[in-house]
């Protein structure tokens, strides 16, 4: 969105795990109300990448800053207040209700000895109802189906409320309706001026979602630009080793493998 404020950048990043480089040289601009979509094999290091621009890891070489700011100069509660982080997978070491769940999001927001108030439940009951938990406020998440799980995952991250959604495949367990809920619902935080990455595997949701792509190939080599540029045939082909075709129908961008 021209005109809007840099929320996240990376200059020069370049990001290795063990002996094998995810990705070097990645020079990019994120502004606040953008979709930034991170595609690849599996094994490619998306996840690794959505880390180092989370702050999460270090890079080998180059910079990442979050409202111009260097990851490393920004206090932790201030960044859990800025950017929040789905992980692909959400454990659940011991029991606890939805509701209790759901409000874990509000503590980067509470003073260090302050319990959650009735505006903090107010948000997290919001964020619930936004995933189709409404009914659940009491239920045990030990007693939550993998789809429920991911749900009240994603509404926890919701009542955190930070400017940066970094989501780690944020569909995984997910139906088919609860997917383009999901989706629909980041991209109007997108239009109210949040910013979201996201790890994608899906090429069609990619192309419905994204304003921004990061491809990956797992061998190092990376191409990144406006969806429009990255979602070609060839260079899809080229990355997932596998011919794809690019159509469009009804207005929407379709790939069909071959």
């Amino acid at each position: 969105m021209t005109g809007s404020p840099i929320l996240l950048e990376a200059d020069g990043l370049a990001v290795q795990i063990a002996d094998r480089w995810i990705c070097c040289d990645l020079s990019m601009q994120m502004r606040a109300g953008e979709r930034l979509v991170l595609l690849g094999p599996n094994g490619a290091g998306k996840t690794t990448l959505l880390h180092t621009l989370a702050g999460l890891r270090a890079a080998q070489q180059g910079s990442v800053r979050l409202m111009g700011e260097c990851l490393g100069d920004w206090k932790p509660r201030a960044l859990a207040r800025a950017r929040g982080v789905l992980p692909q997978r959400q454990p659940d070491w011991f029991s606890a209700s939805v509701l209790e769940t759901a409000l874990v999001g509000r503590h980067p927001h509470l003073g260090r000895w302050a319990w959650e108030g009735p505006e903090d439940v107010r948000i997290a009951t919001a964020a619930l109802k936004q995933m189709g938990l409404s009914h659940m406020h009491e239920r045990s998440t030990l007693n939550l189906s993998g789809g429920e799980r991911q749900r009240l995952a994603i509404a926890s991250l919701l009542a955190q409320a930070p400017a940066l959604y970094l989501l780690d495949e944020p569909l995984s367990h997910l139906d088919l309706h609860y997917q383009m809920r999901v989706l629909e619902h980041f991209s109007e935080l997108a239009r109210e001026g949040a910013g979201v990455v996201a790890v994608l595997h899906d090429l069609n949701l990619a192309a419905r979602f994204a304003d921004h792509v990061v491809l990956l190939d797992g061998a190092g080599r990376m191409v990144a630009g406006t969806a429009d540029e990255v979602l070609q045939p060839h260079v899809l082909s080229t990355a997932f080793r596998h011919p794809i075709h690019r159509h469009v129908i009804d207005g929407r961008v379709t790939f069909i493998l071959e």
